[in-house]
């Protein structure tokens, strides 16, 4: 149980600040292009209280974590944002989609550079900040690249609905409705339905799996930590 708990604490830090700090990152941007929604609900914040969902934030990462799940997912009370608020809705959308990725790849880079500060600790703090570290460029990394999946509502998606010609965008867009349960599918329905017919039906698994590899491989290498 003292190992469990051990590793639980040098996951809860990194999962909550790169999920929470990701819906800060959407609130800012959109202010910055005239959408006042998420400042008048007080999301406006780096204060990652304001951004937990207990279910999401919470439990569900550390439950996956407590069973030794071959994945992590979670996510935080998404901020709101009225695309029509912004000044060029269409075009001001990709930024404010693309500013939550771009923070977690910014949190990956700044865990890397800040394992180099780690030495300086007594042994035990620098295990467990070094633990810390991995695991905020990790996750960081794999929230990066999963949320820029071209599906809505994941910043991905929205971001491919304003760049895209309107014959691509429109229909891509109708499918924001029905993102969140295609993606509960592929990421839970799915591979059990696999494990009971003997496969490996784990798509998202093939999706990120190289992107992420590469993209840790990179953030360790460009911080110095090769």
């Amino acid at each position: 149980m003292s190992d469990t708990l051990y590793t639980i604490s040098t996951w809860v830090i990194p999962a909550i600040l790169a999920i929470t700090l990701h819906e800060a990152a959407h609130g800012f941007v959109a202010l910055r292009f005239g959408d006042r929604t998420a400042l008048e609900q007080g999301r406006v914040t780096l204060n990652p209280l304001k951004h937990i969902d207990p279910f999401g934030t919470i439990l569900m990462p550390g439950l996956l974590i407590f069973l030794h799940a071959p994945f992590l997912f979670g996510y935080a009370k998404p901020v709101p944002v009225n695309f029509r608020a912004l000044n060029n809705p269409r075009h001001d959308m990709v930024w404010v989609a693309a500013a939550g990725p771009a923070t977690n790849v910014l949190m990956a880079l700044a865990a890397g550079l800040l394992a180099h500060l780690a030495v300086m600790l007594p042994p035990a703090a620098e295990s467990w900040t070094i633990l810390n570290l991995q695991n905020a460029i990790l996750i960081n990394v794999l929230l990066a690249i999963f949320n820029m999946l071209p599906l809505p509502p994941l910043d991905g998606g929205r971001v491919a609905v304003g760049l895209l010609p309107d014959a691509l965008a429109l229909p891509l867009a109708r499918l924001e409705p029905y993102g969140f349960p295609i993606l509960l599918g592929l990421i839970f329905l799915l591979p059990l339905i696999g494990n009971q017919l003997g496969m490996d039906l784990n798509v998202i698994g093939w999706v990120l799996s190289e992107p992420v590899d590469w993209l840790v491989n990179l953030v360790i290498r460009v911080t110095g930590n090769g």
